[in-house]
């Protein structure tokens, strides 16, 4: 048994008061056999009060908003939880019997999103490279094990070249990102060899020196073992997620799990920092409590209003234009 204590701040500075802010927070830790939570504590500023559902997947979801003026916005979570080792499967079906039973699951309702993948334009080229990463014939746990390790060695380990919405397809042409890259890759290859995969959104708490994650939200996949159930792989470490990871939220994608997003009415322009802190009881090298954040993003002003009636606007100027040539 381990026991953390993992401290996630999100702050919002805004270059003018805003208003009308509402919010969705999938940052609440998901119990399980594998997971115990201690204790829990959100604070948010002007301490709105938080609305919890449970969502079509299972997690836990808390809805808030903030109507006076504002120029900042600070989200604090404090968790205590306890992880367990996980059961390794014991992968003593025949491979046959294994893919049979992935081969039912198709028209099952629980499976269906964790099957299905989404349309991507270089897809002859990635089922052409799986010919020759995966070991036809073997058993979903090895093809598994297999993708992830290709993943893990063929992706470079790069922040600032990618974002949230970075598609598959930029992914494998950059080889290169950071988590939800090598999450968001692993998903699309295992699910086009049939395996049913899901985004898991989390922390990977650190108990040595040079894991990749750290200090932040991490992501990685869970994959279906027949006979067995879900099983969490890790691309970005190379590892298969046992004790020192901490899951959040799941879903198809990362849009299915985002930690903190929202809408608000006002200037466009803001900074959003995030920092995460993590504590196993025992002194980290490198891991001591920073005031500065470690995920700063900046967005201008934008030159001209984004919304749909502009995009509009714009499209029907363009289908005008368009005539007259």
């Amino acid at each position: 048994m381990s026991s953390y204590k993992i401290q996630h701040r999100t702050r919002y500075v805004y270059a003018a008061p805003v208003i009308d802010c509402a919010n969705q927070l999938m940052i609440y830790p998901l119990p399980d056999e594998r997971l115990t939570v201690r204790s829990h504590a959100v604070t948010i500023t002007q301490h709105p009060e938080v609305a919890l559902f449970t969502d079509y997947f299972g997690n836990q979801v808390g809805v808030f908003s903030i109507l006076p003026p504002h120029t900042e916005l600070v989200i604090d979570s404090l968790a205590e939880v306890e992880t367990h080792a996980i059961q390794f499967p014991m992968d003593e079906e025949t491979a046959e019997a294994q893919w049979q039973n992935l081969a039912g699951l198709r028209d099952d309702v629980a499976f269906m999103d964790f099957l299905r993948a989404p349309h991507c334009e270089i897809e002859a080229e990635l089922r052409e490279a799986l010919g020759g990463i995966v070991t036809h014939g073997a058993k979903p746990l090895k093809q598994a094990l297999e993708l992830s390790e290709y993943v893990h060695d063929t992706m470079q380990y790069q922040q600032g070249v990618t974002s949230v919405e970075t598609p598959v397809k930029d992914i494998w042409r950059l080889r290169a990102g950071v988590c939800q890259d090598f999450a968001h890759l692993l998903l699309h290859l295992l699910r086009l060899n049939g395996l049913p995969a899901r985004y898991v959104s989390g922390y990977v708490c650190p108990r040595e020196e040079g894991v990749r994650g750290a200090g932040a939200t991490h992501a990685w996949v869970e994959v279906y073992i027949p006979f067995y159930g879900w099983l969490g792989l890790d691309p970005t470490n190379n590892c298969i997620v046992n004790d020192g990871h901490v899951r959040m939220a799941i879903g198809r994608n990362f849009a299915d799990c985002t930690p903190v997003k929202g809408t608000y009415k006002g200037t466009g322009a803001h900074t959003l920092e995030v920092s995460v802190h993590i504590e196993n009881g025992k002194p980290i090298p490198g891991n001591e409590p920073s005031d500065q954040p470690t995920y700063v993003q900046q967005a201008p002003t934008p030159t001209k209003p984004v919304n749909s009636y502009r995009k509009y606007l714009d499209w029907e100027q363009q289908q005008q234009q368009q005539q007259q040539q």
